[in-house]
């Protein structure tokens, strides 16, 4: 069926449509009230497009579309199609991190806690994200301690069951023993379970009242080690609720969002208010967003139904800074969802827009320390190196060396220039060591250190103010040797050095003449981050330079083992695809320009073979 004929067709029913290229990818998923009228608006040629729908509609082939029985399954099942497809044209929300939540498996007959990164539709609940992410262990401890849910697995749960007894965690007092028929009734344990759902909810207030009221119940009838209970969980309780950062005078459960916005650039953030405290903050950002013709309600709209037709908690209040179409179906869904009437607002005055004004404040702040790096002061971090490394002028220059190989083999050295703070990629250079067999880092880092500073002497090309060298004293000295030998002894030298075993940290550096005299720098004083910064892209220069050689020498090695392919057909393989990889996925007719109908086929033929025999080596266990 043909375009037209389609669009002929189109149901006048709610429901989604799905936009689609010329190769079937899904470039957009969107949601109708009538399908008929709104897939049509698309291939209307006298409506006004704003430049991101026009580059859509210039790249429709094809469509497909769903119908549903209401608009509101209708935004369901779009929010679900998007998460589902990421398609390019559509808003997608995205996250800055995957923060930490933590997840209570009431869907099991004895629930336990614990953290993760992954939210699921698995019946259990969710609660977070946790900032900073430490507080989600702590909160953990705190539950374990306080409430005493189970650790264990499911399977240690099962075996433990079996034994007849209980595990340690209980003799700590850390775990009630649901494994154990004797030692805690189911009763009490959901209990238990209910009383981490109110915390974990924020309802502090509602959880201090329960355990106030069970304390003096328990009293009265004189159980009164389960009234001390009570009365030590209500004393926690109590106490979490005072270490609240921000109060308003709003009782009330309610997500706040705010953003801000520069060029294609956006910050949008989100507090969420339970019982009128702010308990915790979360934070998305686009790089994306049009430029020309920018619509908050449009952009607004579709990110908050993807976050809470898909995400797991829904307060009775959402406050946004614009309205947008869709909002009253969206109360709908969430009204069903919660089980309650929810409302979202987009208050102008008073309180609530205060609130709302506070957190795109922090949207800004967000948008400044995420998208603009502020430059250091240079001049001044440099002066900071030069007193601290004891040395004769101020560091304008600095060139950086390290070598890589693998137990000597492709053994190549990299040098990088760092001139007032900023990395001078046009003017790095890489060394293929040949005077050094096998593995001797001393020897290459002379032979290096040795043949660029030759030739800035021959070619009379200036100097470094200090040249840095990635390594202990070993490498420090071969390199003073070579400077001595070619009348530079009074060049500035510092090593670099690294814990055993831990190469992204640095331990301390040396300067040469005081090898015996380590200093130490603070690890987060802008000095030391200069140093860490050109010492990281000192070893990524080696490495990839060292990686490129390997490759090199597999591809020719490679090549060179299919019959018929000499040095030749090599070099003009490598000339004109570039890599193993490329040659080894090339077809036939790709390869018969270069090599020829039959050695082409050999070349096919060698490398289906080795992808078969890979695939055979895979299976055997």
């Amino acid at each position: 069926m043909t375009l037209d004929e389609k669009l002929q067709n189109l149901p006048s029913q709610p429901g989604c449509y799905l936009h689609k290229n010329a190769k079937g990818e899904i470039l957009y998923v969107g949601k109708a009230k009538n399908l008929r009228n709104r897939v049509r608006q698309y291939f209307q040629n006298s409506r006004g497009l704003d430049i991101k729908t026009h580059e859509l509609v210039v790249r429709i082939a094809d469509f497909e579309v769903i119908v549903t029985d209401t608009e509101a399954e209708a935004l369901i099942l779009e929010s679900n199609l998007v998460k589902r497809h990421k398609p390019r044209f559509n808003v997608m929300l995205k996250d800055d991190k995957a923060y930490p939540h933590l997840k209570l498996t009431v869907n099991e007959e004895f629930p336990r806690i614990f953290k993760t990164r992954r939210v699921e539709k698995d019946g259990a609940a969710y609660f977070g994200p946790y900032l900073p992410a430490s507080l989600a262990d702590k909160t953990v401890t705190l539950i374990n301690r306080e409430f005493q849910l189970r650790t264990c697995s499911d399977e240690v749960y099962d075996l433990y069951k079996r034994a007849g007894r209980p595990c340690m965690e209980y003799q700590i007092k850390r775990c009630s023993g649901p494994c154990q028929k004797d030692l805690c009734k189911p009763e009490e344990y959901r209990e238990a379970v209910n009383d981490v759902l109110l915390l974990l909810e924020g309802k502090d207030r509602e959880l201090a009242q329960e355990l106030e009221e069970r304390m003096h119940k328990a009293s009265e009838e004189l159980r009164f080690e389960q009234a001390a209970k009570y009365r030590d969980l209500l004393r926690t309780v109590r106490a979490l609720s005072e270490h609240q950062k921000m109060v308003t005078m709003l009782d009330e459960d309610i997500d706040i969002f705010g953003y801000y916005r520069e060029a294609h650039q956006l910050a949008l953030h989100l507090f969420t208010m339970r019982e009128g405290k702010i308990v915790g903050r979360r934070e998305f950002y686009w790089e994306d967003v049009p430029v020309d013709n920018f619509d908050p309600a449009e952009f607004l709209g579709p990110v908050l139904e993807q976050y809470y037709t898909i995400g797991n908690y829904v307060p009775l209040e959402i406050h946004v800074p614009v309205d947008w179409d869709d909002r009253e179906l969206l109360e709908e869904v969430l009204s069903e969802k919660r089980g309650k009437r929810v409302h979202i607002h987009d208050p102008q005055r008073g309180r609530k827009r205060e609130l709302i004004d506070l957190v795109e404040k922090n949207a800004k702040l967000g948008f400044e320390q995420r998208f603009r790096v502020i430059k250091p002061d240079w001049k001044r971090v440099l002066a900071e190196l030069q007193e601290a490394l004891g040395l004769p002028g101020y560091p304008q220059r600095i060139e950086s060396f390290d070598v890589s190989n693998i137990q000597g083999s492709e053994n190549v050295a990299a040098m990088v220039v760092c001139e007032e703070g900023e990395m001078k990629k046009s003017e790095y250079r890489k060394f293929i060591i040949r005077s050094v067999e096998g593995a001797d880092d001393f020897a290459s880092m002379r032979e290096a250190v040795s043949r660029r500073y030759t030739r800035l002497l021959r070619e009379e090309k200036k100097l470094p103010d200090v040249v840095f060298i990635d390594g202990g004293k070993g490498q420090l000295s071969a390199s003073a040797a070579a400077l001595h030998e070619i009348g530079l002894a009074d060049l500035p030298l510092v090593g670099i050095v690294k814990p055993r075993g831990r190469h992204e940290e640095i331990s301390h550096l040396l300067v040469k003449g005081r090898e015996d005299e380590p200093i130490f720098l603070e690890k987060t004083s802008p000095a030391m981050r200069l140093v860490r910064m050109i010492r990281d892209e000192t070893h990524r220069f080696a490495v990839s330079y060292h990686r490129h050689r390997r490759a090199m020498r597999d591809f020719q090695s490679e090549l060179t083992s299919i019959p018929g392919v000499g040095e030749i057909l090599k070099e003009r393989l490598l000339r004109n695809f570039g890599s193993l990889k490329r040659v080894s996925e090339a077809t036939v007719a790709e390869l018969r320009p270069f090599v020829g109908q039959k050695q082409a086929e050999r070349i096919v033929e060698h490398f289906c073979q080795m992808k078969k025999s890979e695939d055979e080596d895979s299976s055997v266990e």
